[in-house]
């Protein structure tokens, strides 16, 4: 019997947690069951209790005082960890039936999702056959307010485009926080974004970005002295004008990387968001015909 379940993921301050949170109201508010993981080893606050918490396991509290490692270290360690007792999951998710979505609430840390093989043996073992069997989908928020800076939102399409490259499941890339954009960029400039392409920087309001007047050789040139002013001209000067072209380029040419756009705030965004995941995991086309009960027949008027 398969199980369905979607990994909420993106850098940190995405909007992932508040994303589940919203994702399991509607479900509720639907009739639909939800199963809440939490794989945030530093996550502290909840809107909604999860039904299974990775710090039941391991902390990064923890791992950070008795190993010895900081932040990023110690995240990777409860990770590995957590590999290590594949047990705490299969327990806790076996008996689940294939009513459920089960909503796996990832950390922040873009490396678990772009070079190191964690996150792709998780997801296998997930949804490997005859073991849990779950149909995942990844769900990869990236922060609306990135497309203010073409710089940031590129790099963040290389990283989502990067963990759909290293997952190897179904994957949809989502724009969060729509509400904090739609005052600041017009829909028809907006809706370019959903699909990226190298043509986006030729407008690109930045000083000294391309399409734009250059700037004096003196303002692309390092002497190596680290001055933050001196940092910030070499971030806008020619050098970085090509990175960005490449990186934007490279994007453009694997031709895999497309937006959805999700504003937590609107019901109707919310459950647009779960159509894409129920239709991708094939969440319906599982799910038994119900059968009415005789309380929900209405019984015809008696003829006079």
């Amino acid at each position: 019997m398969s199980k369905f379940g979607v990994m909420v993921m993106g850098p940190a301050g995405a909007g992932k947690s508040t994303f589940c949170s919203a994702l399991i109201t509607h479900l509720t508010l639907n009739r639909r069951s939800a199963f809440y993981v939490n794989l945030d080893p530093a996550a502290e606050s909840f809107d909604h209790e999860p039904d299974l918490d990775i710090k039941d396991l391991i902390s990064l509290k923890d791992a950070m005082e008795e190993v010895g490692l900081g932040p990023n270290g110690g995240l990777i360690y409860c990770f590995e960890f957590l590999m290590e007792n594949l047990d705490f999951l299969t327990e806790a998710l076996d008996s689940l039936t294939e009513e459920y979505l089960i909503i796996f609430d990832m950390p922040g840390q873009i490396e678990l999702y772009t070079h190191i093989p964690i996150l792709p043996a998780l997801a296998r073992f997930l949804s490997h056959t005859g073991s849990l069997d779950i149909r995942l989908c990844a769900t990869y928020l990236l922060e609306a307010t990135f497309v203010v800076d073409r710089a940031k939102f590129f790099a963040g399409s290389l990283s989502a485009m990067s963990a759909m490259i290293m997952l190897e499941i179904p994957h949809l890339n989502v724009l969060s926080k729509m509400d904090l954009v739609k005052d600041q960029v017009r829909r028809k400039d907006l809706n370019r974004f959903l699909t990226p392409d190298s043509t986006l920087l030729d407008d690109d309001p930045a000083p000294g970005a391309i399409g734009r007047e250059p700037r004096s050789t003196t303002e692309d040139e390092d002497d190596g002295s680290g001055n933050a002013h001196e940092r910030d001209l070499i971030m806008r000067g020619a050098s970085f004008r090509r990175l960005n072209r490449a990186v934007a380029g490279l994007i453009e040419n694997f031709s895999m990387v497309n937006y959805l756009k999700l504003d937590v705030s609107d019901e109707s965004s919310v459950s647009a968001i779960l159509s894409y995941i129920d239709d991708i995991i094939q969440y319906h086309e599982a799910q038994e015909p119900k059968e009415l009960g005789d309380d929900q027949f209405e019984e015809p008027p008696e003829e006079s």
